[in-house]
C-alpha cells in the first residue's frame, strides 16, 4: 500500500522504516527543515524498560499538591483555564489506583521489551551510530522512603520481566565510580543492565537516511494541515498545501495529534508534558557518570553522549508552550552538579525543552481509528524513544494484517 506517515520525529521515522521493510510505499511529511528537530531533538537519551512505572500512580497525587507551586518541582501544572488539561487530569486520576498502575504497567513493559528487542536487531541489521551505550540504567535515591517506594515497584517490574534489582550504596557507586564523592548521601538504588543509552536525534536522523535510501519519500517544510474525510474514510491530507493521497494514513505528531485529528471526528486523549534539557560540554579533567542515572526523586536522567552529558526530565504542564523557565533550566544544572562535584563544564550548557505527547495512563495510542484507513502512532510520553521501534513495527504488522508480537491494547483490536 501507499502509507502517508505524519511527523518525523522517532516514532514517525520508525513508523516510515518498519512499514518500508514490510514491502509498503512511504512517505513521511514534516513541518521542520530534517528529522527529530522538535520533541526527539534533546531528550533524555534513555532505552528505559525500567521506567515503565506510570505518572499516574496511587503516590501522583500527593506528589502533585506536595510540589504544588513551586517553580521548580519536578511535577508543575500550570493552574489556568485549560478545559483538555481538566478533562486529561480526571482521567490520570482515575489511573492513579494500584489496579490500574499495576495494568498500565504491565501494558507498557509488554511493548518495551519487545521494542528493546527490535532496536537490537535493528543494530544488527543498520551501521547506525549515535554515541550508543550498553551499560544499563541505575536509578538513585538520596531518601530512604523513596528508595523504598522504588523497591515495591521494582518488585511489580521483575514480575513483568524486568531485570531492575535494588543495590545499596557501596553497590551503586561500583557501578558508576563517578557517584563516590556523595556514596554517604545515597540511600540506595536500582540497576537495569539491559537497559541502555545514546543521541534519540542523531538515532532518528541516521534512521531517516537509511529509510530514504531503501525508497521512503521525506517531504520537510510541509506542515500538516488537515485530514479530508469522505464516506467515512480519510479521503488525503492537505499538507503544505497540497492534497496528498495514500492507501493509509499514519498520525505520528506527538502532542499536535489531537488538534488535526479532531475536526476529523477522532478522540486523542493526549496532552503535552514540557520537559527540559540541559546538554553539557565536558572537558577533559570531568568526573562524569559513562553509565545512565535516572535520578528518580527529581524526575531527571543524566546519560553520556560521547564528551557531552545529557541532563533532561521534569514535567511542566502549561499547553503548547514551549519557553523555557531559568529557574528550571538552573535546577538541572544545580542537580548534576550536587550528585557529580567534580563534573568540569566546558562552557554554558545547551538548555532545550520539547513537548512530551502524555496520554491519562501513560501507554501510547496505536492501532487504528473509527476511520479505517487512518491509524494513530501517538501519546508515547517520556518513553517515546524506548518504545518507538516496538510501536512501529508492531503498527506496521497491523496495517500488513498481521497480528503483533506483543501483548498490548491496540486500537481497534479486541483487547483495549
Amino acid at each position: 500500500m501507499r502509507v502517508l506517515v505524519l511527523g518525523a520525529g522517532v516514532v514517525g521515522v520508525t513508523s516510515a522504516w518498519f512499514l518500508a521493510e514490510a514491502g509498503h510505499e512511504v512517505m513521511v511529511v514534516d513541518r521542520q527543515p530534517g528529522a527529530a528537530l522538535e520533541t526527539s531533538f534533546a531528550n533524555g537519551g534513555q532505552i528505559s524498560v525500567c521506567h515503565a512505572e506510570p505518572w499516574a500512580n496511587p503516590r501522583a497525587p500527593f506528589k502533585a499538591l506536595e510540589w504544588l507551586g513551586k517553580e521548580d518541582a519536578p511535577l508543575l501544572f500550570r493552574l489556568r483555564y485549560d478545559p483538555a488539561l481538566f478533562a486529561w487530569s480526571l482521567r490520570f486520576l482515575a489511573n492513579c489506583p494500584p489496579g490500574a498502575t499495576r495494568r498500565n504497567i504491565r501494558d507498557i513493559i509488554a511493548l518495551a521489551l519487545y521494542s528493546r528487542q527490535r532496536l537490537q536487531a535493528l543494530r544488527q541489521t543498520l551501521p547506525l551510530d549515535y554515541d550508543q551505550r550498553c551499560q544499563g540504567i541505575l536509578h538513585i535515591f538520596t531518601q530512604a522512603a523513596e528508595f523504598e517506594a522504588a523497591c515495591h515497584a521494582a518488585a511489580l517490574m521483575r514480575e513483568f520481566g524486568v531485570d531492575r534489582e535494588p543495590v545499596d550504596a557501596a553497590r551503586c557507586v561500583a557501578i558508576e565510580p563517578a557517584l563516590a564523592a556523595v556514596q554517604g548521601r545515597l540511600a540506595g538504588g536500582d540497576y537495569t543492565p539491559s537497559d541502555e543509552s545514546g543521541d534519540a536525534h542523531r538515532f532518528t536522523q541516521r534512521l531517516a537516511e537509511a529509510a530514504a535510501a531503501r525508497g521512503v519519500q521525506f517531504r520537510y517544510n510541509c506542515p500538516v494541515e488537515k485530514i479530508a474525510s469522505a464516506g467515512g474514510r480519510v479521503a488525503g491530507v492537505v499538507a503544505g498545501g497540497d492534497l496528498l493521497l495514500a492507501d493509509a494514513y499514519v498520525v505520528a505528531l506527538g502532542s499536535y495529534s489531537p488538534a488535526l485529528l479532531k475536526p476529523a471526528g477522532v478522540k486523542a486523549c493526549v496532552y503535552p508534558g514540557k520537559g527540559y534539557s540541559a546538554t553539557i560540554a565536558l572537558s577533559p579533567d570531568s568526573v562524569a557518570p559513562s553509565v545512565s542515572i535516572t535520578d528518580d526523586e527529581r524526575k531527571i536522567v543524566m546519560s553520556r553522549l560521547g564528551n557531552r552529558l545529557r541532563v533532561a526530565g521534569t514535567a511542566e504542564f502549561n499547553g503548547h508552550n514551549l519557553d523555557l523557565t531559568p529557574v528550571r533550566c538552573e535546577a538541572l544544572l544545580r542537580r548534576a552538579l550536587e550528585l557529580f562535584p567534580q563534573l568540569r563544564p566546558d562552557g554554558d550548557p545547551l538548555y532545550w525543552c520539547g513537548l512530551r505527547p502524555v496520554t491519562p495512563s501513560n501507554v501510547p495510542l496505536i492501532g487504528r481509528t473509527r476511520l479505517p484507513n487512518l491509524w494513530l502512532n501517538t501519546g508515547h510520553g517520556t518513553l517515546g524513544w524506548t518504545l518507538s521501534c516496538g510501536s512501529a513495527a508492531a503498527l506496521a504488522d497491523l496495517i500488513s494484517g498481521r497480528r503483533p508480537e506483543p501483548d498490548f491494547p491496540f486500537l481497534g483490536t479486541t483487547k483495549q
